[in-house]
């Protein structure tokens, strides 16, 4: 805790927000990987340390629900999901502090057949969600019983989907391999119409948060476009890399560009990301690239996050923006899955600011590779979630497992130091007090006893 910082609102000289904010930055730049493991049933006896993962086959995606931020829901690689409590009392078997799910779903031949791409929450229930696969359909389960509701075949493979966090209408927009974005409507159970204007499969969805008919949309052209869905042409326009000025003077509907060859990156884009208050987009590209673009103009603010960036394949790439209320204005983090490490940035200017890995021994590995010391390339970070109302971010992998990272600040590790060092005390003045009763009864038993004459 900064002392300074508390003397100064005691005497008045800063208002709670700012105390407030500089207590939750201090909490997310402090995040480490913790010991909480996901397993979907304890360890056997015989082998208490055996590591048993969330879904066996990989986790491809997880969402939290961001009203509670107390359910997790998790999509695997075989189209198995999981839905786990996070407020859940954990066991606590010798391998660690364990969360086993509220229910699951295996695989079965009346779910998925294939793996699911994307999971989320309905934006006003938690009690219902939507997932998205291989197999080509779009399902609503409910969250209670993990029975799909609807489903809706698309008649290709959808990467992602998206329900926009604030409107009305329960339009869910698909990403499909196919050059136009899909939007499906729950109320009618019917897809409504299609969006045209993309050249490649679309790989990402996003609504806009604070416009309720706005859509962003990337695919493999390259380009992101912005779509009005009450308009019959639909498209707004669309993102130019290259354009760092934007439109001046506009109003902050307008996308309009010159050039319908426009592209964001030059590559495929599999990540779209809004800020919550929408007036910035996130977008992540096969170009190795992260962009940050200025909504009211659509201008790139060129921040460059540097070469470490990687993205590769058509699966979703979307990095995590913790709330915008822990940070000081402008001083917003992200949160990248770089492959096996998680990258934090900062958002404006793109400077990196810590590089997270897991422990070893919360990794899965496969016995040959394990045997060969080979690196675990199942280890891969496949998406990334952040819980509403607490620090805490938590990641999927593709060796089926599922990892918690946690604050851990100087003054936690300057406790479990003290803890750690109480207990060693602890465990010294019994070993003390065993030794002094030892060497009583090893007195008394060593003794020689002599009988006397008694004059006798």
């Amino acid at each position: 805790m900064n002392h300074q910082n508390l003397i100064d609102r005691a005497y008045g000289l800063i208002s709670h927000n700012v105390l407030r904010r500089a207590t939750s930055s201090r909490l997310v730049y402090a995040i480490q990987p913790s010991t909480l493991n996901f397993s979907q049933h304890l360890p056997s006896e015989d082998d208490p340390h055996e590591r048993i993962p969330a879904h066996i086959s990989g986790v491809n995606a997880i969402t939290i629900d961001k009203f509670e931020g107390k359910y997790l829901l998790s999509g695997g690689a075989d189209s198995s999901i999981a839905i786990w409590d996070l407020e859940a009392q954990s066991s606590l078997p010798e391998a660690g502090e364990t969360h086993l799910p509220l229910s699951v779903v295996n695989r079965t031949t009346e779910e998925h057949r294939l793996g699911i791409t994307q999971l989320c929450f309905y934006p006003f229930d938690s009690l219902a969600f939507l997932t998205s696969s291989y197999d080509h359909t779009v399902k609503v389960y409910s969250s209670e019983t993990l029975a799909p509701s609807a489903s809706f075949d698309l008649d290709s493979v959808v990467y992602n989907i998206a329900l926009s966090p604030i409107a009305s209408h329960l339009l869910v927009a698909c990403a499909a391999q196919t050059p136009n974005v899909r939007l499906v409507d729950l109320r009618s159970g019917a897809n409504t119409h299609s969006l045209a204007g993309h050249t490649g499969a679309i790989l990402s969805t996003a609504w806009s948060p604070t416009r309720e008919h706005m859509l962003a949309s990337g695919a493999t052209d390259g380009s992101v476009r912005f779509w009005d869905i009450r308009r019959s042409v639909g498209e707004l326009g669309l993102l130019d890399l290259e354009d760092s000025v934007g439109i001046q003077g506009q109003p902050s509907s307008s996308f309009t560009r010159n050039s319908s060859r426009s592209q964001a990156h030059r590559g495929p884009v599999n990540g779209i990301v809004w800020t919550e208050d929408g007036r910035h987009l996130v977008t992540c590209g096969h170009d190795q690239r992260v962009r940050v673009w200025d909504t009211d103009t659509s201008a790139n603010t060129l921040a460059n996050f540097g070469p470490m960036i990687r993205n590769h394949g058509l699966a979703p790439c979307l990095p995590v923006l913790p709330p915008a209320q822990n940070f000081q204005p402008g001083a917003d983090v992200m949160f990248y899955p770089n492959e096996h490490e998680i990258l934090a940035y900062e958002l404006f200017d793109g400077k990196l600011l810590r590089r997270l890995r897991r422990h070893e021994q919360q990794k899965r590995i496969p016995d040959a590779a394990a045997a060969k010391g080979q690196r675990n390339t199942k280890d891969r970070i496949t998406s990334l979630a952040w819980r509403a109302h607490d620090v805490e971010m938590y990641s999927a992998h593709a060796d089926g497992s599922i990892a918690a990272w946690k604050p851990r600040t100087e003054e936690d590790a300057r406790l479990d130091e003290e803890d750690e060092e109480e207990r060693r005390e602890k465990e010294e003045g019994k070993k003390r007090k065993r030794g002094v009763l030892d060497e009583i009864y090893q007195g008394l038993t060593k003794k020689p006893i002599t009988f006397g004459n008694m004059g006798l």
